[in-house]
């Protein structure tokens, strides 16, 4: 019968917190990454084969990625991984989408469609179910704020544009941008995306406010509907 090592009867150079201590966190692996926060395994699993296991989500994204899509309630299906390993591993995957984000300035000018993407991208692009989002900005194109405005919806036609002027007013709005994902990861708008987008952006025009773009956020890409000729 072979003999199993744990983590503490493997060479210190195999270990992968004492590896990271020595060699610093660039020369782990995805899965060695996760078993420093995951730290220890099971009677007969390691940690790093337990991060494998959890990197390795069955019927859907694979990687480092995958703990985008993870519930806490999911993980704890995995063997292993209990009430506060779920946890931690929740927070670690919303960290990782705060960092994103922090990494623009408060100063930062959204001045173009590409801006606005690179900024939501990590928030928005792994939902899986539809989420719209106001990006409110000062007369400089500055963010001022931003709500979701509606959540878990089917699709954009549950928008509402008195809703959306309300949100605004509040805020001291000058210009507007509409972000929704498409849980398919294919950012293609419905005519019912076009007519409500529309429709709003004649609204805001009446009360003096700009909707100056509606970004629909697919799995890492984006699309414009003011590029693509849809707003005037």
């Amino acid at each position: 019968m072979n003999h199993y090592l744990t983590l503490k009867e493997l060479p210190e150079s195999e270990r992968p917190y004492e590896k990271c201590e020595r060699f610093g966190p660039e020369v782990l692996s995805d899965a060695e990454l996760l078993a420093v926060i995951i730290r220890s395994g099971t009677k007969k699993e390691r940690a790093v084969d337990l991060a494998i296991r959890v990197l390795d989500r069955p019927g859907g994204k694979k990687g480092l990625s995958a703990l985008y899509y993870y519930s806490q309630k999911e993980l704890q299906k995995i063997k292993g991984i209990g009430k506060v390993k779920a946890v931690q591993l929740c927070c670690v995957a919303e960290l990782a989408k705060r960092m994103q984000s922090a990494s623009f300035r408060e100063t930062t000018v959204f001045d173009s469609p590409e801006k606005i993407a690179d900024y939501y991208m990590a928030r928005l692009r792994h939902g899986r179910t539809e989420e719209i989002l106001l990006l409110m900005l000062d007369t400089k194109g500055r963010k001022i704020g931003d709500e979701v405005i509606s959540k878990g919806t089917v699709n954009m036609s549950v928008l509402s544009p008195r809703e959306v002027l309300c949100t605004a007013l509040r805020y001291e709005a000058v210009f507007l941008v509409v972000l929704h994902n498409h849980p398919s990861g294919v950012p293609v708008p419905s005519d019912a995306d076009i007519s409500v987008t529309r429709q709003l952006a004649a609204a805001c025009e009446i009360v003096g406010i700009s909707l100056r773009d509606h970004l629909i956020i697919g799995d890492n890409c984006y699309l414009s509907m003011r590029e693509k000729g849809f707003l005037d």
